[in-house]
């Protein structure tokens, strides 16, 4: 009798779908380089077929619900939409909404959110609670952001990059600015997947110490490399990509205007961006303030794909759905 050919491919990509049912999507750190190339892969799929016209909706009869402590745009439309164009539906949960405003705990409220829903998506202020949100819940937690960390911009960035370059793997990624949530996602997620990745920001906002420790842990299996400066052209010279982000994040507006001053340096220009390979592109995950971090210039002009990432946290949520509710 001939037996059909083992598949080792498509097998090895079964146990990864497999292995991310049911899992939490907290840090990018938790995942390996396989299995972030896999939603990564499932995220361009997903794209193509929503370019395509072709209705695919594997979460029918599905529910997230979100729960916002911070606002937003990006976060808020694509996890909706996302889950609109999968079958499902979204329930937007603020603070106000919740119990939680007047003295519930974190893990009550995940308790009984985990006996009505599939999947939380979280968009906090302190990342502990999302830990804490995550461990008491019996349904995926999903991180929209936290203080510490944004996993799906991060994995949004990277889709954006292989869409540029057709590769990931020998890339150099400069990011520039304040080390912050965005940059610890970005540092590790592009560790893992072969990057080499030079931080530029003022000394005294430096990247999470053990965040730089486990990037060039990650860097150093996957053939990548990542390194810190407090100067921002030796960090672009010779970048396939540029990226920042604002100088003060949300809960930060008080520190602002001292901000403006210390990170003038830092700004991303013409003149800067000159610094990098000729064909590199120029990131931001959104909002932007215009005339501080960036200029017109940069980010309306041909280098930058902004706009191509932002529309890729659509589709990179999608996948991150898909494959923790096991559709």
């Amino acid at each position: 009798m001939n037996l059909p050919a083992a598949n080792p491919r498509k097998d090895r990509a079964a146990a990864i779908a497999e292995g991310l049912k049911g899992r939490d999507f907290l840090v990018l750190a938790d995942f390996t380089a396989a299995e972030l190339a896999h939603l990564l892969d499932l995220a361009a799929q997903l794209k193509a077929l929503q370019k395509e016209g072709r209705p695919f909706a594997p979460l029918a009869g599905k529910t997230l619900a979100m729960i916002f402590e911070k606002p937003s745009t990006r976060t808020r439309v694509s996890f909706e939409v996302g889950m609109a164009q999968l079958g499902g539906q979204a329930l937007f949960l603020s603070r106000s909404d919740l119990q939680l405003g007047r003295g519930e705990t974190i893990g009550d409220t995940a308790r009984v959110l985990s006996r009505y829903v599939d999947a939380i998506m979280i968009r906090a202020y302190s990342h502990r609670h999302v830990v804490e949100l995550a461990r008491a819940a019996t349904v995926p937690v999903i991180n929209g952001l936290t203080d510490f960390a944004h996993p799906c911009q991060a994995l949004a960035d990277l889709l954006t990059l292989r869409e540029a370059f057709g590769r990931l793997k020998g890339l150099k990624l400069a990011y520039v600015g304040d080390g912050n949530n965005v940059a610890h996602s970005l540092i590790v997620g592009a560790a893992k997947m072969g990057l080499d990745v030079a931080v530029a920001t003022p000394e005294q906002y430096a990247p999470h110490p053990a965040v730089m420790e486990t990037a060039r842990a990650c860097a150093a299996e996957a053939g990548g490399s990542v390194t810190w400066t407090t100067d921002p052209a030796a960090a672009v010279s010779g970048a396939h990509a540029v990226y920042t982000d604002v100088w003060a994040s949300m809960g930060q507006e008080d520190e602002a205007e001292a901000r403006k001053a210390i990170f003038a340096p830092y700004q991303v220009n013409a003149d800067l961006m000159a610094k990098a390979d000729p064909q590199a592109v120029f990131l931001h995950c959104l909002p932007a303030h215009r005339g501080e971090e960036v200029t017109d210039e940069v980010i309306d002009g041909p280098q930058s794909v902004v706009f191509d990432q932002a529309e890729n946290r659509l589709h990179v949520q999608k996948a991150i759905l898909v494959a923790l509710l096991g559709a």
